[in-house]
C-alpha cells in the first residue's frame, strides 16, 4: 500500500488530530436528526455516493483525513489531464493548479454532502397566513453534468402557505444544496419545488429558473446571449391559471 498522499511536512494532520482529541466528547458527538421526505431518495435523482463522498458516520477527524486523501487523488487526476492536453504541470504557473482545481471542484459539488432536513431544521414556523410568499432572483451556480462546465442564473420561488412557512433564507439554501451538484436545469428546478412542497405541504409551489449554459456559450453552437428558462408548478399554481399568472407577473416586476 502506498504512503497516504495527504500527510505533509507542516504537521497539519498531526496538529488537527491533537485539536480534535481535545474537542471530542459524547455531548459534542450527539446530533439532533429530523427526517424529511426526500432525504433518502432525494426525489429519485440522488447520485450514488462515490468513493470520494464521506460517510455520515465519520467523525470529524475521519472526515479531515478523508478530505485530504480525496484532494490528493483528484489532484493526481488533474495533473494527468494537464499532461494529456500537452501542458507541463511542472512549470511555475501550474505547480499548484491540480491541487487548487481539486479543492475547487469539491466546493462546486458540496451539495452532495448536504441534506434538506439539515437545512430546514428549526426554520419551519406555524403561521396563520395563506397569502403568496415570493423570493425572486436567487443567484444560482451549478455544473452541467454532460460537459462539467458551469451554468449560471437565477431562481424565483413562490408558495402559498397552508398554516406553515419557511424562513426566507432557507429558500435560498435549498437552491444552494441542489445547485451544488452535477445537474441539468430541468431536474434542478423540480427538486427545489418538491423539497419545499414536501417540507411544509403548502397549497402550491412555483419555481422558475433562468440560466446561461457555458456548454452553449463556450463550445458547440456558441450562442452567447442564449438563456434557458424552466419552471415547475405544483398544487394550486398548476391547477389555477389566475394564481399562476399572478406569480409570473410578480417575478417579472
Amino acid at each position: 500500500m502506498s504512503k497516504p498522499l495527504f500527510l505533509n511536512t507542516n504537521g497539519e494532520l498531526e496538529n488537527k488530530i491533537k485539536e480534535l482529541s481535545l474537542l471530542k466528547s459524547p455531548e459534542r458527538s450527539a446530533r439532533k436528526e429530523v427526517k424529511y421526505l426526500g432525504d433518502d431518495d432525494d426525489h429519485s435523482s440522488r447520485a450514488p455516493r462515490s468513493a470520494f463522498s464521506p460517510s455520515p458516520r465519520m467523525d470529524e477527524l475521519q472526515r479531515f483525513e478523508h478530505k485530504h486523501q480525496v484532494v490528493a487523488e483528484m489532484s493526481a487526476a488533474y495533473k494527468n489531464l494537464l499532461v494529456s492536453i500537452g501542458e507541463d504541470p511542472g512549470r511555475q504557473g501550474l505547480l499548484k493548479t491540480p491541487d487548487r482545481a481539486a479543492k475547487a471542484f469539491l466546493y462546486f459539488t458540496r451539495g452532495y454532502d448536504e441534506k434538506i432536513s439539515d437545512v430546514l431544521n428549526d426554520a419551519i414556523f406555524d403561521e396563520d397566513t395563506d397569502e403568496m410568499v415570493i423570493v425572486k432572483n436567487i443567484e444560482m451556480f451549478s455544473m452541467c453534468e454532460h460537459h462539467l462546465v458551469p451554468f449560471i442564473g437565477k431562481v424565483s420561488i413562490g408558495y402559498l402557505p397552508n398554516k406553515r412557512v419557511i424562513g426566507l433564507s432557507k429558500l435560498a439554501r435549498i437552491v444552494e444544496v441542489y445547485s451544488r451538484r452535477l445537474q441539468v436545469q430541468e431536474r434542478l428546478t423540480k427538486q427545489i419545488a418538491l423539497a419545499i412542497f414536501e417540507a411544509i405541504s403548502p397549497a402550491g409551489v412555483a419555481v422558475v429558473c433562468e440560466a446561461s449554459h457555458m456548454c452553449m456559450v463556450m463550445r458547440g453552437v456558441q450562442k452567447i446571449n442564449s438563456r434557458t428558462i424552466t419552471s415547475t408548478m405544483l398544487g394550486v399554481f398548476r391547477e389555477d391559471p389566475k394564481t399562476r399568472e399572478e406569480f409570473l407577473t410578480l417575478i417579472k416586476e
